[in-house]
């Protein structure tokens, strides 16, 4: 991948977290269809080193979104934009955001792959908002002339996670989620409940997430006080390789959970009205989708049985 590489391509993947790992096998294909070029992502500050690690890109710029009145901030994206060199540009993101983008370039635009009015490689499928994200990203490439790739190569994502010392065999469980949508969490009176079952059949329960989850997991492993309670002490890296040695893992729609059913852990995820797993669902043969309108009317039985851990 070298820097002097003729042709520069341009990806724009915003996030959030669920949304960029689930670019991963677009990111793959975009690569390999442009073996020699030089490609820089565009991303959010959170996903910048996420970026770096994938090895599919040559350089990572940050989009700080920032507000229409910091004018330098504006024109240094601008700036990046117009200076690139971009060749292509491949907008996975397909926001009213990552569109305007393309209205930043001066003519001639480069090639543009997305939802831009005018560019060149539209993806112009009328219903592709009714399309799950991987395989609307898939056809918007076709439509590119890229071939899609369906399982992408994830042996770099890891962690030496020994530092926890987890050597019994733990299920992982991720109660959390965004606090400004508690409708999208299954009761924590349930994961309290799921978590003593688990140490009564012999299986370590480990809580994740990070500070907006602090009562939660707190409550749990006040009132399960064999879980190991891992809130705030894992890293994006952490997660993916704790997930790679787990028997198994339960949580609601989160990101966290792409994560960990992305490298092939079991997993039950828990849905509400909220959002769709028709859309946005985890994909995987170890993926189990447990939905209903509202979460309290989800029994601990039924997650059980999905999570056959006894």
């Amino acid at each position: 991948m070298s820097n002097t590489a003729e042709e520069r391509i341009l990806v724009v993947k915003l996030g959030a977290l669920g949304d960029f790992v689930q670019a991963f096998a677009p990111f793959q294909a975009i690569r390999e269809h442009h073996p020699s070029s030089h490609i820089t992502l565009l991303t959010m500050p959170a996903f910048s080193a996420l970026g770096n690690a994938t090895g599919w890109f040559d350089a990572v710029w940050i989009d700080s979104r920032p507000e229409w009145w910091r004018f330098g901030t504006r024109h240094k994206l601008r700036k990046f934009f117009n200076q690139g060199g971009f060749k292509r540009v491949y907008d996975l993101q397909t926001s009213k955001r990552s569109s305007s983008f393309y209205r930043s370039f001066k003519r001639p635009r480069p090639e543009w792959s997305g939802i831009a009015n005018g560019c060149s490689h539209p993806h112009s499928n009328p219903d592709r908002n009714f399309m799950h994200t991987i395989e609307r990203q898939a056809e918007q490439l076709t439509m590119a002339g890229v071939r899609p790739v369906l399982a992408p190569d994830l042996s770099w994502f890891d962690a030496d996670t020994t530092r926890f010392r987890l050597e019994d065999e733990y299920f992982l469980i991720v109660p959390g989620g965004a606090a400004h949508r508690p409708e999208k969490r299954w009761p924590v009176k349930r994961y309290i409940q799921l978590a003593n079952d688990l140490v009564a059949w012999g299986r370590i329960p480990v809580l994740l997430g990070g500070e907006e989850e602090r009562d939660v997991l707190d409550a749990i492993a006040r009132e399960c006080r064999q879980a190991r309670n891992l809130g705030r002490r894992t890293n994006i890296f952490d997660i993916a390789g704790l997930a790679r040695l787990a028997i198994g893992a339960i949580g609601n729609d989160t990101g966290p959970m792409h994560i960990i059913s992305a490298v092939g852990c079991p997993s039950v995820v828990l849905y509400s009205h909220a959002s769709n797993p028709d859309l946005c669902g985890q994909r995987g043969l170890s993926v189990k989708i447990l939905r209903r309108a509202a979460l309290e009317g989800l029994a601990v039985a039924e997650v059980e049985a999905a999570l056959q851990c006894r």
